[in-house]
């Protein structure tokens, strides 16, 4: 067995380890192949890599995309080339209307009484992407709810008064922009969008159609017994199985770094790795 991860997050978007910290604690836990997955930056890639080869880990430059299909689904992008201008206009895109939806969020929890400020919040991200787990991190801090799922719960989760929805790209501009950049792309977990069967195939049949890649099957958000149905998924349309824990860090109890495979489970050769 092997333990992996190709789905985690760093400081440069809304994990709580910087890239090093990150590196080290798959080392301790004996993590042979670590992907970096932020949500919508490359920012923290380089670093990241640096600090995989200090350790002997094998690592895989990603990046995390959300699209809206009209619900919300994450499509990564693995062995990217961080310098491809189309993927990095695409970016830009996602983190402007990022920045436009936290701060009219920030106007809106005012607005109810609970006074912060938008440098505040991005006081809190350590790098391009600031995202609602700061904007919850500032509530905690300023003593407004006690944790931060209370604040997604109360205020900053879909139908919270302060929710503001996403302006995001669409699946095809998400798959394009992967290509573009030389990498291959993953749905991740699929478990979490709660289609019914019907429109999951319809949906993957229009990725697949579209250059999907790969299906992320072992998820920390699906449990053990969902893993044979996804890996059947998988199969069915013709898609590469990833596996992945979604780590952000400390926000997220419960869920930790590394998750085992059998060695021949994975399409490593494709993913650049050596096994």
């Amino acid at each position: 067995m092997l333990v992996v991860d190709l789905h985690c997050h760093s400081t440069f978007s809304d994990g709580t380890f910087s890239p090093e910290a990150l590196v080290r604690r798959a080392a301790r836990r004996h993590v042979s192949v670590l992907g970096l997955t932020d949500h919508d930056t490359t920012a923290g890639l380089v670093r990241f890599m640096a600090a995989c080869k200090k350790e002997g880990i094998q690592g895989i430059a990603g990046v995390e995309l959300s699209a809206e299909a009209p619900y919300t689904l994450h499509i990564m992008g693995y062995r990217i080339d961080s310098s491809s201008r189309a993927l990095q206009g695409r970016l830009e895109r996602l983190r402007e209307n990022r920045r436009k939806r936290n701060a009219l969020m920030v106007e809106r929890l005012v607005s109810l009484g609970l006074v912060m400020s938008i440098e505040e919040v991005e006081a809190e991200s350590g790098g391009e992407v600031v995202a609602r787990p700061h904007i919850a991190r500032v509530l905690v801090k300023k003593g407004f709810v006690p944790d931060i799922a209370s604040a997604f719960k109360r205020y900053i989760g879909r139908g919270g008064p302060a929710y503001v929805a996403s302006s995001r790209l669409s699946p095809e501009e998400c798959l394009q922009a992967i290509r573009e950049a030389g990498g291959v792309s993953v749905l991740g977990h699929p478990g979490l969008m709660g289609l019914d069967e019907n429109d999951l195939f319809a949906l993957l049949e229009r990725l697949k159609s579209q250059g999907l890649w790969g299906l992320e099957c072992i998820s920390g958000h699906h449990g053990s017994g969902e893993i044979y149905y996804w890996m059947k998924v998988a199969s069915r349309f013709g898609l590469s199985p990833t596996a992945g824990s979604d780590f952000h860090g400390v926000d997220r109890p419960g869920m930790d770094l590394g998750v085992a495979v059998t060695e021949g489970l994975l399409p490593w050769a494709r993913l650049g790795v050596n096994i």
